[in-house]
Formats: C-alpha cells, structure tokens, sequence
C-alpha cells in the first residue's frame, strides 16, 4: 500500500522548495553580463541621433549637433549608473527603495540633460527657468508614481510571502483547514504566481488527505488482519494443549483434531485471498480472455451454489435475458466473481428467503446482478463493503467463517475486466450489480 511523501518533505524538498529556491535565483540575478550593456548603449544612442535629426530639421544643424552632444554623454552616463546600480542593488533594501533609487536616477538624468539645453539653447533666461520647473515637477510626478506602483507590487510580493509562509506551516495542506487564498491587486504576473501558490497548496492538501486515508486504512488493515489471524491461532493453541496433556477421552480428540483441520484451511484461504488482493490491485495479472457466453456461466454457478443454499433453506433461480450477449471476459475469474456474491448473498439472507440472479444487455456491456431477500446494506454504507475486511453494518468481520475479503477480490476482478461493481436500489434486500464489457 503506497504512502505519501510526509508534508514536512514535500514543502522542504517538493515544488515549496522549488519555488522558493526560483524566487531566490531571480532575487540574485542582478550581476548581469557586460554584454547586456550593448543593447542599451545602442538604444540610447539611436534615441540621441534621432532627437538630433529632429531638432536638425526644426532648428538647423547647430542645435542637431548640440542636442546630441548633450544627450548621448547623459544617456550613456545614465546606462552606466544604472547598469552599476543593478550590480549593487541586494544591498540596497527592499524593493520600495530600490525603485525610488531608481526613478531619482531617471530624474537626475533628466533635470542634467534640462539645464544643460536650458544654458546652451534657451533664448530668454525666462523661457529657460520655465522648461526647468516643468522639469522639476514631471521628476517630482515620477518619483511618486514610481513609489505608487513599488507599494502596490511589493504589497502583492508580501501577499505571495504570507501565502508560502502558510504552507510551510501547514495551513490549508491538511487537518481540515481552510484552502490557501492570496488576495493581489491585480491580474499580472504576480496575480499568475499567486493562482500558481494556491493551486500548489491545493494539489498538497490534496496529497496530504489522501496520505492521513493511506494511513487510517493501513492501520484498519493490519487491524483487520490481526484479528482475523489471532482467532484461529488461539483456537489452534488451545485445542492442541488440550489433545498434548491427554486431558480429553479419544473422541473428543478427533473432534478437536477436525476442528484444527478447519481453522488451518481457513488461515490458508485467508492468506491466499490477501495474496490474490494484493497482485489484483497492483495489477500483476495473467489471464486470457475470450468470448464468454454468460448464460451458461450463470446457469453453471446457480446450479453449483443451490445445494449451499438449500442447506440454508435459501432459494435461487436464474432469470437471464434471452438475447443476453456473450462478454469478453476470463470465465474462471467471472465465477469467482458470482461464487462470492452467491455465497455472500446466501450468508446474509435468513430461512425460506430467495437468492436471485439476473443478467441483461444494457449498451456496450452486459450486466449481472445478484439480489437477496435479506437485511439490506444502508445507502452510507454501500462503498465502504467493497473495502477488505468490512461486511457491512460497519463492522470488521469476527462472526463468521468470511473475513470479508470477497466483495473486495470480486471488485478488484471486475475492474481488471474494465468493468465496474456496485449496490444498487432495492425495495427489500441487497442488490449487488457488476458490468463487463461485450464480446467484439
């Protein structure tokens, strides 16, 4: 039975860690490579040629060379800073800072490129103070509105910080909590990472429920198991004391001796029913299939299973479709299949009952049902009989000779066959159906 990995791994080593470890490489990716600063020369000296071009053909070729005097030295000057900014910027601060940093470098650049055009090419000392305040003011608005914008992202990274947080604690990955929400202020990426976040806890919540189920029907196996095999070992210890210190008359002691043969046969069908199980569901199988007529089949296990149920005086009859399609099956592990639905029928169905089996074409499958007049199994319980060990009533089995293994082995063969099993409605009684798939 697998297990899955615990939660404390999976946010240390699994896709928490993965994250975390992404968020730290693109923290620390400042040190780019010289060769980036190509690019950025490059486009700063095509924007200073063609403001030169432009204010060559307005103004004439003084005021071209001019601007482009100015502008190329302040732009490159501004790459420069700027790229040695980025080298240095883990050791600024957070992130508010570093782009307040960087919009006072923007200004800077901006009110040096002003004054210089104002004290080379302004005409009128008041013409030249008013472009330096306009200039003022736009690098006044860009400071705050690139602190604006820092305070809105960094309140989403703190957002996306107090989700991981969460689930490194556990929140919301299991105990029954409430599901990871992160609340962004938008629908950029930092909004995609978020959803990534929350569909990250969910898939762990979901991981961690199915390990606490994992676990709960392990434990309730191996209950299941001991029980079933401390009985008859205790019985066998006793009886054989009892027949090693000579205490009964020879009798008695053949008695206890068949008595031992059936608890050994019944450990023995017990231990090979959990091997049968346990290839079932790990799906190491070896059958062949074939075309199976199921009227026969039916018919043949009926007339098998009448003289157990009339020794508990329990009827049965067959009452089969007549157009009823063949399956494409394995015929010995189809009976298994209806032995342990008869038996278990019969087992819980009390004196002067009847036992039915039905068998009809419905679309591409043929289905087989097997009804009882018995007790019936409430609606709440009807899944959980299929489970090892459990007979209904939600009880572990103790009171009979079955240890509850049949309805399991026989929904483990159905579903190999690519069928499926399950209880269906009836007024009185179990009605237990199972479908295979039609011959081609």
């Amino acid at each position: 039975m697998g297990r899955g990995l615990p939660l404390h791994a999976v946010t240390r080593h699994g896709p928490l860690a993965l994250t975390r470890q992404r968020i730290r490489s693109r923290h620390s990716a400042g040190r780019a490579p010289i060769g980036d600063v190509l690019p950025a020369v490059a486009l700063v000296g095509g924007a200073a040629l063609a403001a030169s071009l432009a204010c060559y053909f307005v103004r004439g070729a003084g005021a071209g060379w001019t601007c482009l005097a100015i502008l190329a030295p302040v732009g490159l000057m501004s790459v420069l800073v700027l790229r040695r900014f980025l080298a240095v910027r883990a050791r600024v601060g957070g992130i508010r800072r570093q782009l307040s940093i960087g919009g006072l470098i923007v200004v800077g650049q901006l009110l040096a490129a002003t004054g210089l055009f104002v004290a080379l090419m302004s005409r009128t000392p008041r013409e030249g103070l008013f472009v330096v305040i306009l200039a003022a003011y736009a690098g006044v608005l860009g400071v705050w509105g690139a602190r604006a914008i820092a305070r809105s992202v960094v309140g989403d990274i703190d957002e996306l910080r107090r989700g991981l947080d969460a689930i490194a604690d556990g929140a919301g990955v299991g105990g029954g909590r409430d599901p990871i929400r992160i609340a962004t202020q938008g629908s950029d990426e930092l909004a995609l990472v978020a959803r990534d976040i929350e569909a990250m806890a969910a898939r762990l919540a979901l991981q961690e429920s199915s390990r606490a189920k994992l676990e709960a029907a392990r434990r309730e196996l191996l209950a299941a198991i001991s029980h079933d095999v401390r009985t008859p070992l205790t019985s066998l210890r006793l009886l054989s004391e009892a027949i090693d210190d000579e205490l009964v008359d020879e009798p008695t002691r053949r008695e206890y001796v068949t008595r031992i043969g059936v608890h050994i046969r019944a450990l023995g069908a017990l231990i090979d029913d959990l091997f049968e199980l346990s290839r079932l569901e790990v799906g190491d199988i070896d059958w062949t299939m074939e075309r199976v007529p199921l009227r026969d089949l039916v018919l043949e296990t009926v007339d098998a299973m009448r003289v157990h149920a009339e020794a508990s005086s329990v009827s049965m009859c067959a009452d089969l479709a007549p157009d009823l399609e063949a399956a494409h099956a394995n015929p010995e592990q189809i009976q298994r299949v209806l032995f342990n639905l008869i038996q278990n029928a019969i087992r819980h169905t009390p004196a002067d009952g009847s036992v039915t089996v039905r068998a009809h074409a419905a679309r591409d499958a043929v289905e087989v049902e097997v009804t009882d007049t018995g007790e019936g199994i409430p609606a709440l319980e009807r899944e959980r009989v299929f489970e090892a060990f459990v007979q209904g009533a939600d009880r572990i089995a103790r009171s009979d000779a079955s240890a509850g293994l049949g309805l399991a082995i026989s929904r483990a063969i159905v579903e190999a066959h690519g069928g499926r099993i399950w209880i269906d409605d009836a007024q009185v009684g179990t009605s237990v159906r199972f479908s295979l798939p039609c011959a081609p």
